[in-house]
């Protein structure tokens, strides 16, 4: 299997349009990893980059700094000015979304033809907004470390100007952002892939070698230090990461088919003949947003329950406090009700099974044994809830893992990352969107593909690779 793997990835450099959009997206992605690594002049970032190497081998790496950290490849821990990452721009796009679902104006802009493109500028306009804001809060907390990051002692600030500081370090955190969003149109423009999805997989790949180190660190620890290691436990992790992988890979593929056929039906002086067709209603429909939602929620209990609880000497507000720190029982379990109410939420948002019925019943379509409109409507909508739960449930255990692995089994935060969560969930999803472009080009040439084979234009399909 792998020489045909092997073999696939060289005919992808044998086309000639294939081979330019690959290497134009390589460069790219190293342009966005020199945006992680460039500081920001008038801080010292050293300090905060050791800051956060200390908090990876605890639990406080699960917080949302570690996921921020995450998802900006490391640039916040590193003051560069790709610190703010992409995260601007993904905020925007989902709140337009959201306000899509909502405003009736915006819904319908979004259905007239061209209404797409206005609401991707306005998307674009929003992140500029959000960047100067985000920019601005993020250089008042490098001012005071401290209260930010806990357990932090030292200045990051080296500049004696502290208004040009925090004006200087706005602008290029926006010019920063702004960078990566539009490096990230051109790859989805003239390279393969999703484009922004590609940044964001990049910066937690990038962490990679990170894991690799605290792995070996793990495996053959210093002189006087005290490792748990073990061979049968090591070959353990290497098939949990095998089975994490392979049953992320098969839900992110999962769908529901519903058959839908098309009657017979004239459109203007032709008749169109009837067919038929499926509708593909994948199960982990809200992807990896519950648990960015859920982990950005859980951040604040504790710090407000702990700051309360000192503030007005309540002894219960501190015990809250610890309550809900990541890894506790009542953490879980609220992190876990938090992720299925918000796959829900999503997909609710994102689902509209009264449109879809509306379309349908408009092209003459209908789903076998289900009338149109109303009925098809309540069809969809109960299919729909049934599925959905099986995928909050996975959601669930993938984000739980990497939480278990680095509390009860002591394993480095960055190690235990990889194992599950939100980064194995970006990183096999963007994968499998990329191999399914890259293996379009293929089969229109007639090499086999990844995922699917092909032989000729006639010739019988092979099985799928993965």
């Amino acid at each position: 299997m792998l020489a045909r793997i092997l073999s696939t990835f060289a005919n992808c450099f044998k086309i000639p349009e294939l081979k330019s959009r690959i290497l134009f997206t390589l460069l790219i992605l190293c342009v966005c990893r020199l945006a992680s690594m460039i500081p920001i002049p008038g801080l010292d970032g050293a300090m905060l980059a050791e800051y956060f190497d200390k908090i990876s081998k605890s639990q406080e790496g699960a917080g949302l700094l570690g996921m921020y950290s995450m998802f900006t490849g490391g640039a916040m821990e590193k003051c560069a000015i790709g610190a703010l990452g992409i995260m601007p721009y993904i905020s925007a796009t989902i709140i337009i979304q959201l306000m899509s679902a909502v405003v009736p104006g915006l819904s319908k802009l979004a259905r007239e033809e061209g209404g797409r493109v206005k609401i991707i500028q306005y998307g674009r306009y929003l992140t500029v907004l959000l960047c100067l804001g985000q920019g601005f809060v993020m250089s008042i907390a490098w001012e005071n470390p401290e209260k930010i990051f806990q357990g932090f002692q030292g200045s990051l600030v080296l500049s004696d100007t502290i208004w040009w500081y925090r004006i200087q370090t706005t602008i290029m955190l926006t010019t920063g952002t702004l960078l990566l969003m539009w490096l990230g149109e051109q790859i989805t423009d003239r390279g393969i892939g999703n484009g922004i999805s590609l940044v964001i997989t990049i910066g937690i790949l990038a962490r990679l070698p990170q894991a690799c180190l605290a792995m070996y660190e793990w495996a053959f620890p210093p002189e006087g230090v005290e490792s748990n290691f073990n061979y049968f436990y090591a070959i353990g992790l290497f098939v949990l990461l095998a089975a994490v992988t392979a049953a992320t890979i098969a839900v992110t593929q999962a769908q529901r088919k519903i058959p839908v056929q098309y009657a017979q039906r004239q459109i203007g002086r032709k008749m169109v003949q009837g067919s038929s067709s499926f509708m593909p209603l994948r199960v982990n429909y809200a992807g990896v947003m519950p648990i960015i939602f859920a982990q950005a929620l859980l951040m604040f209990p504790e710090k407000v329950f702990d700051m309360l609880g000192k503030a007005l000497e309540l002894k219960f507000l501190e015990d809250a406090a610890v309550l809900f720190r990541p890894g506790s029982i009542a953490y879980v379990l609220t992190f876990a009700f938090m992720i299925i109410f918000f796959t829900y939420f999503w997909t609710a948002t994102q689902f509209n099974e009264l449109q879809i019925s509306d379309d349908l019943k408009k092209h003459g379509g209908y789903i076998p044994g289900v009338r149109p409109g109303q009925a098809t409507c309540d069809f969809l909508h109960h299919t729909m809830s049934r599925i959905t739960l099986a995928g909050a449930f996975f959601l669930t255990v993938i984000a739980i893992i990497p939480m278990f692995m680095a509390d009860k089994l002591g394993i480095n935060y960055l190690v235990a990352q990889f194992f599950g969560g939100t980064s194995m969930l970006i990183a096999v999803g963007v994968v499998l969107d990329t191999m399914r472009q890259m293996e379009s080009h293929l089969l229109m040439r007639h090499y086999d593909g990844f995922l699917q084979g092909k032989k000729g234009r006639k010739g019988p399909k092979l099985k799928g690779r993965f």
